[in-house]
């Protein structure tokens, strides 16, 4: 079968969530099948939307478009067309969407003229929300990065697109009504994509039911699957050499992972404990966290990045526990599987898909979502309770009768019947 995945990004020159995943079944599938790969690069040197070509394996071709400068548009005529060029000479079976976001969703309408069926995974809440994660801006607030509960035009150009007003009181009005109507045209653009995509993949219920009900997305063309992993990384082969009780955080340094309330968590602990970060920096977000961090060098650790295929023994052999502080509605965190295939406990909040994959004092701890001081607690029980820890990281992935979370080559053979169905 000739595939084609459509992606934001790919490794190594993006390693979020979506990407990562994106390369796992990628990789996986292009043993028995032809892959090809849509998905962009920034490259500063080089002419915008030009294709860059690059083959990974036998059966795995990447095109990247370049695209310099970004910001939120959703459309773009330049990236529709090149694409269409490569779906002509491509001609796949069936394409699969991962994200649109800094491609164009130009792109559906392009597989929709070559009646190519479409499969689209959703990664977060990017069709009904322009910020992706429905947690606001709120520039020139007080509260900042406030959760949001449901898209409203007017709504999201204050709280969200107030940034790109002119600063001048006198154009308030008038810039807002811009604002709204460009999240408007927005909106109405990924509104129409829902039916033009043959079955939509949401990897936790939470996100599925969110997109039933608040976006309107048929129960007919949207099926539940969790994502699948290459767990034969994700097995430990030694133990932590120390006898701190050590916790760890993976994941970028972007405000939404909510990786400064863990910093401010752990600094109250007065207990003997160390917190190790990993995770690809971000600029002066990396160096605000470090500042925060002063205080407490010698038990906070910022450990720089990580390669994925040596996170087992590079990462978790040397934490007790994992922590997953997300200040958004996550949607199936995949250092939570992770850690639960290594047996390795997890902490994390009470809401969204998070709370889908970690049962309170079953394989893990919840703490209440954004609220600092309860995670503080959470981790105190952690520090004073080894033992029970270890059993409820034993517990794992509490969906099979294994333990074992979802394997790659289970979950492709669960997409190839998605493919072969939509045929």
């Amino acid at each position: 079968m000739k595939i084609l995945k459509i992606i934001h990004g790919y490794p190594p020159l993006y390693n979020a969530g979506s990407e990562v995943y994106s390369q796992s079944i990628c990789e996986e599938l292009s043993k028995k099948h032809e892959i090809t790969v849509f998905t962009r690069e920034e490259n500063p040197y080089e002419q915008d939307f030009k294709i860059r070509t690059e083959k990974r394996k036998e059966n795995l071709i990447i095109h990247f478009v370049n695209k310099r400068i970004d910001k939120d548009n959703y459309k773009n005529e330049n990236i529709d067309k090149k694409f269409a060029e490569i779906i002509r000479k491509n001609k796949p079976d069936v394409a699969h969407i991962g994200h649109l976001n800094h491609l164009s969703t130009g792109i559906v309408d392009e597989l929709w003229k070559q009646n190519i069926p479409v499969i689209f995974t959703l990664h977060d809440f990017w069709l009904m929300c322009p910020r992706g994660q429905f947690l606001q801006r709120n520039y020139e607030q007080k509260k900042y990065y406030q959760l949001c509960e449901k898209q409203n035009n007017e709504k999201c150009a204050i709280n969200c697109y107030n940034h790109y007003f002119s600063g001048q009181k006198t154009d308030y009005e008038r810039d807002k009504a811009y604002w709204s109507k460009w999240i408007k045209t927005r909106m109405d653009e990924t509104e129409s994509i829902i039916g033009k995509i043959d079955m939509f993949i949401a990897p936790s219920k939470y996100l599925m039911n969110r997109f039933i009900n608040d976006f309107k997305i048929p129960k007919s063309r949207i099926s539940y699957l969790d994502y699948g992993f290459p767990t034969h990384y994700l097995q430990l082969a030694e133990n932590k050499a120390n006898n701190t009780f050590t916790f760890g955080y993976i994941g970028t340094h972007i405000p939404s992972k909510g990786l400064n309330l863990l910093i401010k968590s752990f600094s109250k602990i007065e207990k003997k404990a160390t917190l190790k970060i990993w995770g690809r920096t971000n600029g002066q977000s990396t160096i605000a966290l470090k500042n925060m961090s002063k205080e407490n060098k010698n038990k906070i650790q910022f450990c720089g990045e990580y390669i994925n295929e040596n996170l087992a023994n590079e990462v978790f052999a040397k934490i007790d526990c994992i922590v997953v502080p997300s200040i958004w509605g996550e949607n199936s965190p995949l250092v939570i599987h992770e850690a639960q295939a290594c047996k390795i406990p997890v902490i994390t909040a009470n809401f969204g898909g998070m709370k889908e994959y970690v049962e309170h004092k079953k394989n893990g701890l919840l703490f209440e979502h954004r609220n600092e001081n309860d995670l503080k607690l959470k981790m105190i029980f952690a520090i004073e309770n080894t033992n029970k820890m270890q059993e409820l990281g034993k517990k794992g992935y509490l969906f099979s009768e294994n333990s074992e979370v979802p394997n790659i080559k289970e979950h492709c053979v669960e997409l190839i019947k998605i493919y072969k169905f939509s045929l």
